[in-house]
């Protein structure tokens, strides 16, 4: 009798649509991971067997539509957020170990800036948050729970128009607005102009003024650091050209935050390409609370130019770029 039962449980997920198996799978996944039921436990609950079970909680982990944030602390980690905060004046810090293969740290940092942005959500207070773009950023909003939020705003800071639509970062704050419910204002500007007249006549546009007033106003800024390298995302973007990017570089810049440019001493660097930007200038950022999430080898000279600036209020980053930047 169990058999024949256990049989028909089988074929019928067999048979199911896609979306049944999604369903199925979630109610036994919600059960183990938010009931806290073994998976022994969740098959009584289920009436199924302890194997198709484990295969209905495998299969909902496989699909990505489980998103795991873990909380503790790791000793070798605490000690070098004390270090940057001891070196930089950092009021936070977050160390987290590095997973990723690659030189640059996406899923790691998205997995710790995603706990990071999950706890300001979980606040009771109203806030306007602030969110920058680029790779990192995008996976902090791909790890980042599905939840409805009230009281809280995203503004973009930067303009939100590149010459790849697939790289606009448009993709971040519209993905953080669909998980969250939260409304989302973004700069309707491309992110650079062509000249210093044409920026004095997009910023004189209706509504962006309205926009630059919203960031300004900004409870906290989330943004991630770039770095001069031929892999930063205004060149993989086709943002800037090469030899636009080049100009930078002669003029010393390392890193930058939200469209600033800084030497390895932490000087802003000034060319008449950063005045064509429609960004946040570095005087109206000042007192703000900056929490940068970055990380990865390549990185590290700009991360670290960035925070000698003394700009920022915080840092999220992985384990081997720390140790880079307290070497």
């Amino acid at each position: 009798m169990c058999w024949f039962s256990f049989s028909l449980i089988n074929l019928w997920f067999c048979e199911m649509s896609d979306k049944g198996k999604n369903s199925l799978a979630l109610r036994a996944v919600w059960l183990h991971l938010v009931g806290g039921l073994t998976q022994l436990e969740v098959a009584e609950r289920m009436g199924v067997s302890k194997l198709k079970a484990h295969r209905l909680i495998s299969h909902a982990m496989s699909t990505g539509t489980v998103k795991v944030l873990i909380e503790g602390e790791i000793a070798e980690c605490v000690h070098l957020e004390n270090q940057l905060v001891d070196m930089f004046g950092l009021s936070y810090c977050n160390v987290t170990p590095c997973v990723d293969t690659d030189f640059l740290p996406v899923k790691t940092l998205g997995h710790a800036g995603a706990r990071y942005l999950n706890s300001l959500l979980e606040t009771t207070d109203k806030l306007l948050i602030g969110i920058g773009h680029g790779r990192t950023l995008a996976s902090v909003a791909e790890c980042l729970p599905k939840k409805q939020i009230t009281h809280k705003e995203f503004v973009s800071l930067l303009g939100g128009l590149s010459r790849k639509f697939i790289a606009t970062p448009y993709d971040v704050i519209h993905q953080l607005a669909s998980k969250t419910g939260a409304d989302a204002f973004v700069m309707p500007l491309p992110i650079i102009a062509n000249s210093i007249e044409d920026k004095s006549v997009l910023m004189s546009q209706r509504g962006v003024g309205e926009i630059f007033q919203m960031m300004k106003k900004s409870d906290v800024m989330i943004a991630g650091i770039g770095s001069t390298a031929p892999t930063a995302y205004f060149i993989q973007s086709s943002i800037f050209t090469e030899a636009e990017f080049e100009e930078l570089r002669l003029a010393g810049a390392s890193g930058e935050l939200l469209g600033n440019f800084f030497s390895n001493e932490g000087q802003l660097v000034r060319t008449a390409l950063t005045d064509r930007l429609i960004s946040l200038d570095f005087e109206s950022m000042k007192n703000q609370k900056i929490i940068a999430i970055a990380g990865g080898v390549r990185k590290a000279h700009g991360i670290k130019a960035v925070l000698k600036s003394s700009i920022l209020q915080g840092l999220i980053t992985d384990e081997q770029t720390a140790n880079l930047l307290v070497s």
